[in-house]
């Protein structure tokens, strides 16, 4: 049986899952967590390993001479370094559609927060504005339908593809930028175009050299002021000192994101000053459906890999 190490379940499995579905394949050593210090001892004698967010270096990969299969328990799969692993022919897999339904659903989360401001209501109506009120009703700020609303999609996979689906079944139109148009889904419009028109933005593209900084002083001048701004993909894709400074002067009417340049944030992130700014610590992933089918979808590749069948191999 082979020997397999998972470097930081706790990201998957904080205690409501188990590991017990690959202990069938595999003698299993499960650490909750792994400092970059701490890596090359734990996997020295392993066969094969999973991780999330643990950097394995060609380093690493040198210093473990049993290591054949790395298994990514996630979509990206940065953390590796794919040259190092192709040199001694280890496997590299990763999870690829396994969160789609949980971030569409956590992108119209962020936006039903900006047009129907349930947050702030409640906490009025908990502070006792309701009791004190001499209406039935009161709202304390405006409230908008969707519908007619433009909702532009940056980057049109999986995910973009279900978000457009959601803004159709709430009436808005939907346009947006990707270098596989799919004009039965939606209109493709420029980057430009995409910014002027759109009253939401949702950010679905990868993080490459391209779209790094993508959102920055230049591009959030053509936005609406508004306009609404949602990014469930990656931090990396904003210049976070032009959105604070965007959103702080009124130029843009609010921001939405569940990840951000630096993760953990940063004390000194200037988007946690900033204004119309609501953050979620990257738990768009993270409802148990969606970790419970990473697992099944991570067993899969352990066992085709075990049958000298790889599938979801990205070195």
């Amino acid at each position: 049986m082979i020997k397999l190490t998972i470097l930081d379940g706790h990201a998957v499995n904080p205690g409501d899952l188990s590991w017990d579905i690959f202990r069938q394949f595999a003698d299993v050593t499960v650490y909750e967590r792994t400092e970059a210090n701490q890596v090359i001892e734990r996997i020295a004698d392993s066969d094969a390993i999973f991780l999330n967010k643990i950097n394995i270096t060609e380093e690493v990969i040198n210093s473990c001479p049993n290591l054949k299969y790395i298994g990514v328990l996630a979509t990206g799969y940065n953390v590796i370094d794919l040259e190092a692993a192709r040199k001694r022919n280890i496997i590299v897999t990763n999870i690829p559609s396994y969160s789609t339904n949980s971030v569409a659903q956590h992108v119209f989360a962020f936006i039903l927060n900006f047009t129907n401001l349930v947050s702030s209501h409640n906490e009025a109506v908990h502070k006792g504005d309701w009791c004190k009120c001499r209406d039935f009703c009161f709202w304390n700020n405006s409230l908008s339908e969707l519908s007619q609303k433009t909702l532009g999609i940056f980057g049109l996979g999986n995910i973009g593809k279900k978000v457009a689906e959601i803004g159709k079944a709430f009436d808005m139109k939907v346009i947006c930028h990707t270098r596989s148009p799919k004009p039965e889904i939606c209109e493709n419009v420029s980057f430009e175009e995409l910014l002027r028109r759109s009253d939401f933005i949702s950010l679905h593209a990868p993080l490459t050299e391209a779209t790094k900084n993508i959102i920055n002083k230049e591009s959030l001048s053509l936005m609406k002021p508004s306009a609404y701004l949602i990014n469930t993909a990656r931090g990396g894709f904003i210049d976070e000192e032009a959105l604070a400074e965007a959103l702080n002067n009124n130029q843009l009417a609010g921001y939405a994101a569940d990840v951000v340049a630096e993760e953990p944030m940063a004390e000194n992130n200037p988007l946690l000053k900033a204004k119309n700014c609501v953050i979620t610590p990257h738990i768009a992933w993270a409802p148990k459906e969606t970790r419970q089918r990473l697992q099944g979808i991570a067993l899969d590749n352990l066992k085709n890999w075990l049958n000298n069948t790889p599938v979801n191999v990205v070195s």
